[in-house]
C-alpha cells in the first residue's frame, strides 16, 4: 500500500500532460502523437517529475499490441484483393528500396554494424500513419486515387512491422543461458502459430456467441482482452513478439461476425495505452545525446524526408501515377512513423544498438513527423496545374468501403438487402441479435454482431465510408436513437429509414431523413391487389387501383404534416367505391381522384373534419 499515493500521483500527472498537450498539438496541425511525446519530455526530462520512464514504456507497449490486433481486425480478404497491386507491389517495393538504402549509407559510413543498420534503415523507411491519414482526413483526399495509393503504403508498412520485430531476436546476440537448439525454437514457434490458427478458426466464433446470448457487454469486452493478450502471451512464449501475436489474432477474426463489436470494446484501451507509450518514449529520451549529437540530427532530418520522397516519387511514377498524384505521396509519407519508436526501442533493449543511439533514432523520427504539415503543403508549389484539372475526373472511389450499412437485419432488412445486393452493391450489415447473425452469416450475409445504437460501434462498422445509412431496427424508439444519433455526428450522411406507423412516418420526416417506409404499407397494398384480382377483377384496373391508393396515401400524409395527424380524413375510403352516375348530382361532392389526377391540388379546398380520426394512424 506504501507505493499506491507514488502510482497514484505519477498516473495523475501522465493523464493531466496528455490532456494538456494532445488538443494543443492538435489545434496547431502537429497531431496528437507529438502532443504525447512532447507531453512525457517536459514530464521527464525537463522536469523530472518522473524518472522511471523504461518501467512505463513497458507497460505502455500494450498499445502497440492492441493497435496491431485492430490493424489485424481491418484486413479482410476482400478488401485486400482490392488494393492488391498497391498494397504488395508499391508498398513493398517501398519499404524494401529505401530500407536498403538507408541501411547500405550507414554501413558504408561505419556508423552501425550489418545488423543495426538493417534494423535502422527498415524501421526510417516506415512513415506514419497518424499524419498521413490525419492529412488526408483534413484535406478530404481520403478516398481520392491518390489518398487510397498512400493508403496501401501504409498498410503495407503497418504489415511489415510484424516481421522486422519478429527479425530482432535473430540478429541480436543469443543469451548465455539460452542453450536451445535454433531449430527446436523454430518447431515451438511453427507449433504456437498453428495452434493460434487453429483455436481462430474453430474456437473463437463458438465462444463469441456463447457469450454474446448473455447479454452482458462487460463479458464481451473481458473476452475481447483475454484473446489480445492471451494471443501476444503465447507468441511472446514461443520467442516470438507480442505485437505479432495479437496481429494474428486480428486477422483470424477478420472475417468474424463478431469484429465491428471486437474493434469497438478494444478502441478505449488502445489508444489509452498507445498514448503512454507514445509518452513513454518521451519520458526515456535522453538529452544529453541531442545536446551532444544535434549536428549530426540537424543533417539526418532533412536527408531522411528528401530520399524517402525521392524514391517514393520515383516508384509511383514507375507504377503509373501522374505527376501530381507522384508529388502528393512523397512529401505525403517522407517522415519516420510511430512504429520507428517501437522498433527502435525493441532492438536496443535486445542489444541490437545503444540506447543512445535509440534516442538519437527517435528525435530523428519526431522532428520528420513535426516538418510533415509544412511538407505536405509543400506539395502544391510542385503540381503541374493543368494535370490538375485533368486527374480530378479520374478519382477512383473503389475499396472506400460498403455502399450502404444496414443496422437491423430482421425481415425488412433482408427483404430490403436482396434489392441492394442484386443491383450490385456492397452492404455491411450489423445486428444485435447473436441467434441471427449465426444464421444470416451460413447463407454467406456479410453481417456483424454489434449494437447499432453505438456511435464507437457504427464507426468500426465503416458509417464514414457509406453512402446510404439503412435503418431497418423493429422498435419505433431504437431507430429514432440511431437517426437522432447519426444526423447529430454525421449530419451529411444520407438516411433511409424503416417506419413502424403512420405517426412514425410524420416523426421521421420531420427529423429530416432521405426516405422512409412503413414496414407494412407496401405488402397491404400488394395484398389487396391480388384480392381483387381473385374477385374477377382486370390485372391493370387492379394496379392502378393500387398506384391510386398510394398516391392518395402520400397526399394525406402531405396534409397531415401541415395540419396534424388528424387531417385528410376526407381522402380514406370507407365504403365501396361506385362508377359515378350519368346525371350530375345536386349536391357537390369532392373532386374526383382518377388515377394521374394532382392529389394535392384536388384537395386543397377539403378540410380536416374536427372531430378525431378513427384511423389517423393506422397502416
Amino acid at each position: 500500500m506504501s507505493t499506491t499515493p507514488v502510482l497514484t500521483s505519477q498516473a495523475l500527472v501522465l493523464l493531466g500532460g496528455a490532456v494538456v498537450a494532445a488538443p494543443i498539438f492538435k489545434k496547431l496541425g502537429l497531431g496528437t502523437v507529438l502532443g504525447y511525446l512532447a507531453a512525457g519530455i517536459i514530464i521527464g526530462p525537463l522536469l523530472n517529475q518522473i524518472t522511471d520512464g523504461e518501467q512505463i514504456l513497458g507497460f505502455g507497449e500494450l498499445g502497440v499490441v492492441f493497435l496491431l490486433f485492430v490493424i489485424g481486425l481491418e484486413l479482410k480478404p476482400s478488401r485486400l484483393w482490392q488494393m492488391r497491386r498497391d498494397i504488395f507491389g508499391l508498398g513493398t517495393a517501398q519499404v524494401l528500396l529505401t530500407g536498403a538504402v538507408v541501411s547500405a549509407i550507414l554501413f558504408e559510413l561505419g556508423m552501425l554494424d550489418w545488423s543495426g543498420s538493417v534494423i535502422t534503415g527498415f524501421g526510417l523507411a516506415l512513415s506514419s500513419t497518424a499524419f498521413a491519414l490525419q492529412i488526408l482526413d483534413e484535406k478530404g483526399d481520403t478516398n481520392s486515387r491518390y489518398g487510397q495509393r498512400a493508403f496501401s503504403v501504409l498498410l503495407l508498412q503497418d504489415l511489415a512491422i510484424v516481421p522486422l520485430l519478429a527479425l530482432i531476436p535473430l540478429v541480436a546476440l543469443q543469451a548465455p543461458e539460452d542453450t536451445s537448439p535454433p531449430l527446436q525454437d523454430f518447431a515451438v514457434a511453427v507449433g504456437a502459430i498453428l495452434i493460434m490458427v487453429i483455436a481462430g478458426r474453430y474456437l473463437l466464433n463458438p465462444l463469441f456467441q456463447i457469450l454474446a446470448r448473455t447479454g452482458a457487454r462487460e463479458v464481451m469486452i473481458a473476452a475481447a482482452l483475454l484473446i489480445v493478450l492471451g494471443a501476444a502471451t503465447m507468441m511472446q512464449l514461443a520467442g516470438l513478439s507480442m505485437a505479432m501475436g495479437s496481429f494474428l489474432a486480428g486477422v483470424l477474426l477478420a472475417e468474424s461476425s463478431y469484429r465491428h463489436e471486437l474493434e469497438a470494446d478494444i478502441e478505449p484501451f488502445r489508444g489509452l495505452l498507445l498514448a503512454l507509450f507514445f509518452m513513454a518514449v518521451g519520458l526515456s529520451l535522453e538529452i544529453n545525446v541531442i545536446l551532444r549529437d544535434y549536428p549530426l540530427i540537424l543533417i539526418a532530418v532533412p536527408l531522411l524526408m528528401l530520399l524517402k520522397a525521392v524514391i517514393l516519387y520515383t516508384l509511383c511514377r514507375a507504377t503509373g501515377s501522374p505527376h501530381n498524384d507522384a508529388v502528393r505521396i512523397g512529401l505525403l509519407l517522407p517522415q519516420g512513423g510511430e512504429f520507428g519508436f517501437v522498433l527502435f526501442t525493441a532492438a536496443a533493449a535486445a542489444g541490437v544498438f545503444s540506447d543512445s543511439w535509440a534516442s538519437l533514432l527517435i528525435v530523428v523520427v519526431t522532428l520528420s513527423m513535426a516538418l510533415t504539415p509544412a511538407a505536405a503543403a509543400l506539395a502544391g508549389l510542385l503540381m503541374n496545374e493543368h494535370d490538375e484539372m485533368t486527374e480530378e475526373l479520374e478519382e477512383d472511389f473503389d475499396g472506400a468501403g460498403a455502399d450502404v450499412l444496414m443496422i437491423g437485419f430482421s425481415r425488412f432488412g433482408q427483404i430490403a438487402s436482396q434489392i441492394l445486393l442484386a443491383g450490385g452493391r456492397e452492404v455491411t450489415i450489423i445486428d444485435h441479435s447473436a441467434a441471427r447473425v449465426r444464421q444470416a452469416a451460413t447463407f454467406g450475409f456479410r453481417i456483424y454482431f454489434g449494437d447499432g445504437t453505438r456511435l464507437d460501434v457504427l464507426r468500426a462498422a465503416g458509417i464514414e465510408r457509406a453512402k446510404i445509412v439503412a435503418v431497418c431496427t423493429q422498435k419505433m424508439e431504437i431507430t429514432d436513437r440511431i437517426v437522432d444519433m447519426v444526423q447529430a455526428e454525421y449530419p451529411n450522411a444520407r438516411i433511409y429509414a424503416r417506419s413502424y406507423d403512420r405517426v412514425h412516418t410524420l416523426s421521421l420526416r420531420a427529423r429530416g431523413v432521405d426516405y422512409e417506409l412503413r414496414e407494412t404499407f407496401e405488402s397491404g397494398l400488394v395484398f389487396g391487389r391480388k384480392a381483387l384480382e381473385g374477385l374477377g377483377v382486370d390485372d391493370n384496373a387492379a394496379q392502378e387501383i393500387m398506384d391510386d391508393i398510394r398516391r392518395r396515401d402520400e397526399a394525406r400524409l402531405a396534409v397531415q404534416e401541415a395540419e396534424g395527424i388528424s387531417a385528410g380524413r376526407d381522402m380514406l375510403h370507407s365504403k365501396p367505391v361506385r362508377p359515378e352516375p350519368l346525371i350530375k348530382p345536386k349536391r357537390e361532392k369532392a373532386p374526383s381522384l382518377e388515377p394521374g389526377h394532382d392529389i394535392l391540388s384536388a384537395t386543397a379546398n377539403i378540410k380536416a373534419s374536427p372531430e378525431k380520426d378513427a384511423l389517423a394512424d393506422a397502416d
